[in-house]
């Protein structure tokens, strides 16, 4: 219990800063949206990038593992926007923006320090293949439904270009291919350049976490606790188990099957809260269930950790 304090604890700190903030005045909302846009459109883009072109993808490479981890991944996703839908009655914009808030964990700011610290650094080898797939498989599931729910009654020749234009004018898939094709290509980054991007990797997640938390004493959660509740339940227990009940299937190495079940274990990730801000929809829903969800992994990955022993 202490690890994930030490771990989810500074967390909390900083989305706490950011909240008495501007809760007190000492930090206007308009700075939090341009904070944001920094976030969103520059620092995550770069954090991405560098950490995608670094990766040895072929020494973690291994297709049991991700279609365990990311078939439960999309299976969340479904039920997060049915029981938006059937449940919560939210318009379909609104239940991909939920659902997204089902499928996209915190692989990186919980999941790797967690998994580290539980199993040791030679053991992150499985993390490191989800983490090199994760925003490219669920940006592009959450884009492509968005557009076709957005776009609904165009003809294919003009959804496929509304989800097109929509996938590569977003930064952050556009640091996610670029790092690819710096990963394969085996390009160098010229050291001053990986210097200057490293000075704005440094600054992305504290500037996104001071953000979020300067986001949610905008957005409350009255009338939308139900909704949070079922995010944060598919999410800290449904997700686990199917990634627990596919893994067991395939007969996953143990190593692969406790970071592939621990990561699917963690709790929203701030690109949850991105992806709803990116469309304008469900951003109550997704800022509260970041902080909730995070505050109840405490209990959640204890109990993972233990099954998992």
């Amino acid at each position: 219990m202490q690890t994930l304090l030490d771990v989810i604890l500074p967390v909390f700190l900083v989305i706490g800063f950011g909240y008495v903030a501007v809760w007190r005045g000492l930090f206007p909302v308009s700075g939090i949206d341009g904070v944001m846009r920094f976030t969103q459109n520059f620092a995550i883009p770069c954090l991405l990038f560098q950490a995608i072109a670094g990766l040895d993808l072929s020494a973690s490479f291994d297709p049991t593992l991700l279609l365990s981890f990311y078939a439960g991944a999309a299976i969340c996703f479904a039920l997060g926007m049915t029981g938006a839908r059937l449940i919560f009655r939210r318009d379909w914009e609104d239940c991909v923006a939920i659902g997204f808030c089902c499928l996209f964990s915190n692989s990186v700011l919980l999941g790797l320090p967690i998994s580290e610290r539980a199993y040791g650094a030679d053991a992150l080898t499985g993390n490191f293949a989800i983490i090199a797939f994760h925003s490219p498989f669920c940006y592009g599931l959450g884009i492509t439904v968005m557009e076709v729910v957005r776009n609904r009654g165009q003809s294919p020749g003009q959804l496929a270009k509304s989800v097109g234009r929509a996938m590569f004018r977003n930064a952050l898939v556009i640091g996610i291919l670029a790092g690819f094709a710096v990963n394969v290509t085996g390009l160098p980054i010229p050291g001053v350049v990986d210097d200057a991007l490293s000075l704005i990797v440094r600054a992305a997640l504290p500037a996104a976490l001071f953000a979020l938390g300067g986001v949610l004493i905008q957005y409350k959660p009255e009338g939308d606790m139900k909704a949070i509740g079922m995010v944060c339940g598919i999410a800290l227990l449904v997700h686990p188990a199917l990634v627990w009940l596919f893994g067991s299937a395939l007969s996953l190495p143990q190593d692969f099957f406790r970071s592939a079940v621990l990561t699917s274990a963690m709790a929203p990730g701030f690109n949850a809260y991105i992806f709803a801000n990116m469309y304008g929809r469900a951003r109550r829903v997704a800022a509260t269930s970041v902080l909730l969800a995070t505050a109840l992994s405490v209990f959640s990955v204890w109990f993972w950790l233990s099954v998992l022993g």
